[in-house]
């Protein structure tokens, strides 16, 4: 065998919410599953768990899927799916972290490719994460410290948090709604 392939076979590799092996740094189509996702992102909190009241990725991504146009809704509400599996890391820590960034990119690539995804994400899901993030700053942060997405006008709405179950749920009937009408124009 060679060292690479001994080197998979022995990778470290976390249990998910359904009971499978997911291998962070060698990450296969089979090991991702969409009830994982749901969960993980409705358990975990965006800005390190820094708002006001918990909010989660997962309700985070359903408000991002609403924003983009129709063909680029399943992207939108995929575009954090890596974090189910990594986690939400905040931007700043990010920033400093090369490789963390590259092992999210991977596990991103192959949720793509999982859910038949072009691996590109597309423009609007980039611009609607930017208003949902300028958005998510006004309702569910202190005042008081300018963020970059301060020049990104908010949404007229406001957000409400919602609990993990609800958004759990949501997130799931959103992807299956998403998947039959594609599946349908198929």
């Amino acid at each position: 065998m060679t060292r690479s392939l001994i080197h998979q076979i022995d990778a470290p590799f976390l249990q998910t919410f359904t009971g499978l092996k997911f291998h962070p740094f060698f990450p296969r189509p089979e090991e991702i599953c969409i009830a994982d996702i749901a969960h993980g992102l409705a358990a975990t909190n965006r800005f390190a768990g820094m708002t006001i009241e918990p909010y989660s990725v997962a309700q985070h991504s359903i408000h991002v899927s609403r924003l983009v146009p129709p063909q680029d809704a399943l992207w939108g509400l995929l575009h954090d799916a890596s974090e189910a599996y990594l986690l939400d890391m905040p931007r700043p820590i990010k920033e400093y972290l090369p490789e963390y960034r590259e092992v999210e990119q991977r596990v991103m690539e192959v949720i793509c490719e999982r859910f038949g995804l072009d691996p590109r994400e597309p423009a609007s899901v980039k611009d609607a994460d930017r208003r949902l993030l300028s958005t998510e700053h006004r309702d569910l942060m202190r005042p008081g410290l300018l963020w970059e997405t301060d020049t990104v006008p908010p949404l007229e709405d406001h957000i409400k948090p919602w609990g993990h179950r609800d958004a759990e749920r949501l997130f799931l009937s959103a992807f299956h709604c998403l998947t039959l009408t594609r599946d349908r124009a198929a």
